[in-house]
């Protein structure tokens, strides 16, 4: 089995190599690309220095699996090839998520909707992965009326600039690139990508229109405010969730707990509830702070956390990768 990792050199790219290795996928050739300015280096995979090649380079390979995460452009021009040479590709990037033919899928929510005929798979938004996760079980017991989200997100989630900006500032260095509008460090900045005609920002629109076709509500009510903040890794989210059916607390807690992918950080006497740095370097979904909204009927409370760069990108491609094998698709 030979897989294409394309952007293998970026911040998600070396989260994918480094996933790929631990869980043990069974490839049998890594081809790693990037791009022309990364030809020729060598990338490190399960002991072995292997060279970075080229999108043609890797098409011609014809390789069974390629995991894109080198921005939406590439993806748009060249998923296509990959899926015409019988390649499957999971794609990282916005484009083709909203595609009506091209799947959406969060492994713990929706992976069922995926059939031999899926030759390109959208991997969703990193805020939008995490919150799904969350709310879906919930979703299936009480049915899901509003969702109301504030995103706190990493610097991580903008690339290796956004790491850069902020250790720069904080280093007291003002000769960078900047990538922010604003400093970001000991600063909050409420805009991430860019501003449209209604005055909500891309990746707030992302939000709300991916989570409507995972969770294949179309009509679902949910607004959402994101914000960057001088954190290095890991997504954090504050979710009122408003449902038809009433609910019972202690079983929205059962609920949690029994949920994939999710891990329960919850007992405010003990002051314990998720943290990025709980939830650096790992898969899971952590949620805490989980109670009643006391102003609106059948309305819950919770706090999310997860790491950006794992559940939020790669590990759920890879996730996807795994259901494809389980269920030979691949």
């Amino acid at each position: 089995m030979k897989v294409a990792v394309v952007g293998a050199t970026g911040l998600v790219g070396k989260k994918m190599l480094q996933v790929l290795d631990e869980q043990k996928f069974p490839l049998t050739h890594l081809l790693p690309v990037a791009s022309e300015k990364s030809l020729g280096k060598k990338i490190s995979f399960s002991g072995k220095d292997i060279q970075v090649i080229s999108l043609e380079q890797a098409v011609e390979e014809k390789p069974t699996l390629a995991i894109f995460s080198a921005g939406a452009s590439v993806s748009l021009m060249w998923a296509s090839k990959f899926a015409q040479v019988g390649c499957k590709v999971i794609d990282n990037s916005s484009a083709w998520r909203m595609e009506p033919h091209i799947k959406l899928v969060v492994p713990e929510v929706n992976a069922d909707v995926l059939t031999k005929d899926d030759y390109i798979i959208a991997n969703p938004n990193c805020s939008t992965i995490q919150m799904v996760v969350a709310l879906n079980p919930l979703h299936q017991k009480y049915c899901i009326k509003r969702i109301v989200v504030s995103t706190y997100q990493s610097v991580t989630g903008t690339g290796k600039k956004g790491v850069d900006q902020l250790t720069n500032e904080r280093a007291g260095n003002h000769h960078f690139d900047k990538v922010y509008p604003h400093p970001i460090d000991l600063n909050l900045i409420p805009q991430i990508d860019v501003f449209l005609d209604n005055g909500y920002t891309k990746e707030e629109m992302k939000m709300i229109n991916e989570t409507r076709k995972i969770l294949q509500v179309n009509d679902l009510r949910i607004t959402a405010t994101t914000v960057r903040v001088p954190v290095c890794g890991g997504h954090s989210e504050s979710i009122n969730v408003s449902f038809e059916r009433a609910f019972d607390i202690n079983e929205v807690r059962d609920i949690l707990e029994q949920a994939p992918g999710v891990k329960v950080i919850d007992n405010p006497v003990e002051k314990l509830y998720p943290m990025p740095l709980d939830a650096a370097e790992k898969d899971d979904v952590f949620v805490g702070r989980i109670r009643r909204d006391e102003s609106q009927d059948n309305t819950l409370n919770l706090w999310v956390v997860s790491d950006n760069l794992r559940k939020g990108a790669a590990t759920n491609a890879v996730q996807i990768a795994q259901y494809l094998l389980h269920k030979k698709l691949l």
